[in-house]
């Protein structure tokens, strides 16, 4: 099976609702090797303005792997994930990811080429808060390997 041609512009449900915890901030902090106090020390955050530890950046993949989980879930897609390889990542922030956060996220399929035999699959993954605003879009290029 190859890419659905008409993937392009398909939004995929809201993801349920996830509450940023303070350890798994941390963990996440000490997995990508960062030693930075704002994301391991909630009174170094708060001193900062902050009202608990803050996320690394790339901890918005936490929430983004919900919404990839339903694209690669999704059969008419077409994608098939033991021919997938992550091409790009990147994030659009209107404010940190902070511990306490309740934060959903919905994803549209943003384009669809065809290079080759093998299919690039971008996709933006929109992450709000509990009150509806937004906190970071992160934008994924998943590129699907052709047959050999």
């Amino acid at each position: 099976m190859t890419v659905t041609a008409d993937l392009e512009g398909r939004v995929y449900p809201e993801t349920a609702p996830y509450l940023v915890g303070r350890e798994k901030v941390r963990e996440f902090a000490r997995a990508v090797g960062s030693s930075d106090p704002l994301s391991l020390d909630a009174d170094a955050a708060r001193s900062a303005g902050y009202p608990d530890v803050v996320a690394p950046p790339t901890f918005a993949v936490v929430l983004q792997e919900a919404t990839l989980a339903q694209l690669l879930a999704d059969d008419s897609a077409g994608v098939d994930f033991s021919r997938v390889v992550h091409g790009e990542q990147r994030f659009r922030f209107s404010r940190p990811i902070v511990a306490g956060d309740v934060l959903t996220a919905t994803m549209t399929v943003t384009g669809v080429k065809l290079l080759g035999g093998n299919a690039m699959v971008t996709s933006d993954s929109d992450i709000r808060d509990e009150t509806g605003a937004h906190v970071v879009t992160a934008v994924s290029t998943l590129v699907v390997r052709g047959d050999a």
